[in-house]
């Protein structure tokens, strides 16, 4: 991989050109050009071919990209080559709910430890992973190395359990917390305020009065 800073919204893109790649395997498709994959996509074919070239010479002009070949490099690229374990901190209703759709959605990228201070959750599963105490966080994520967590605590608490994180080794957050973590730059956080996504679709909804005195 060239020895160069790579733009976050290429990294972003490449899960969605790895989806699509998926599903052509799954139909036994072995070429694809980069307009059929920008067809598929909603990417211009420029676009996809300048992304992909951060990352070295994958297709042949005049042929296309070998679609298992693709999937193998897009793969290894985002480190989904093996299955990567995830930490979930807070089993409330967004924790349990993110944690059964990620059983059924991802193969590649598992939750294998989820954590909570209620104690009345102890000792139960939430899609075949028992929650534990927040006392097992620092042991459990290290000795398995685990690397990426998921925050889905209330707001005033986050700040406090991404720290904690840090501390134990963790190197990517996806933050469901309605706040700003601050973290060291070495430490990647991907943010989702589900109530700013709803606030601000509502935009597109129709309305007789969008005008503004």
């Amino acid at each position: 991989m060239p020895n160069m800073k790579i733009p976050d919204v290429a990294i972003r893109r490449l899960p969605v050109y790895l989806r699509v790649l998926l599903e052509l395997g799954e139909k036994d498709e072995e070429i694809i050009s980069s307009a059929e994959l920008a067809r598929l996509t909603g990417f211009s074919s420029e676009q996809i071919r300048k992304d992909l070239a951060y990352f070295g010479a994958f297709g042949t002009r005049g042929v296309g990209y070998s679609v298992e070949i693709l999937i193998q490099r897009i793969k290894r690229i985002l480190n989904l080559h093996e299955v990567v374990e995830v930490a979930l901190v807070g089993a409330g209703n967004l924790g349990t709910a993110f944690a059964r759709y990620n059983l059924n959605a991802h193969q590649d990228v598992r939750i294998t430890a989820i954590f909570d201070n209620d104690w009345g959750k102890m000792g139960k599963n939430i899609a075949d992973v028992e929650i534990l105490p927040m006392d097992n966080l620092s042991g459990v994520i290290k000795e398995r190395g685990i690397k990426m967590a998921i925050i889905a605590v209330p707001a005033f608490a986050a700040q406090e359990v991404a720290n904690t994180l840090v501390n134990v080794g963790i190197e990517a957050i996806l933050n469901f917390s309605p706040t700003k973590l601050n973290t060291p730059g070495h430490v990647s956080v991907q943010n989702i305020d589900l109530s700013i996504e709803l606030q601000s679709l509502a935009y597109y909804t129709s309305s007789d009065d969008k005008d503004l005195e």
